[in-house]
């Protein structure tokens, strides 16, 4: 299963599940949120660790830039534009 896989399967799961959802957006006041999220998500059966996650916001969106500016991209990041963690806490939170 591909990191893409494995977030999208924690998000599905999030989106439906009450009690998984509310432990992934009390992650946002910790200290360590990132850690604390994958340590949640471990303990819910995800395979996810940090490093896979802060890299896979930043794999993707280089390949996004790529993708649309033929091919050589050297712009730098805006805040959150690579942040799959933040992302997923927005649109969580919408739910509320």
């Amino acid at each position: 299963m591909t990191t893409a896989d494995i977030l999208e399967s924690i998000r599905h799961k999030a989106l439906t599940d009450q009690i998984f959802r509310e432990a992934l957006l009390n992650t946002q006041l910790s200290a360590e949120p990132i850690s604390d999220f994958c340590k949640i998500c471990q303990k819910n059966g995800f395979e996810i660790y940090e490093m896979e996650l802060i890299t896979f916001g930043e794999a993707e969106y280089a390949a996004m830039k790529r993708s649309t500016n033929g091919g050589g991209e050297n712009s730098p990041m805006m805040d959150g534009q690579d942040d799959y963690y933040e992302m997923l806490m927005l649109e969580l939170g919408a739910l509320k």
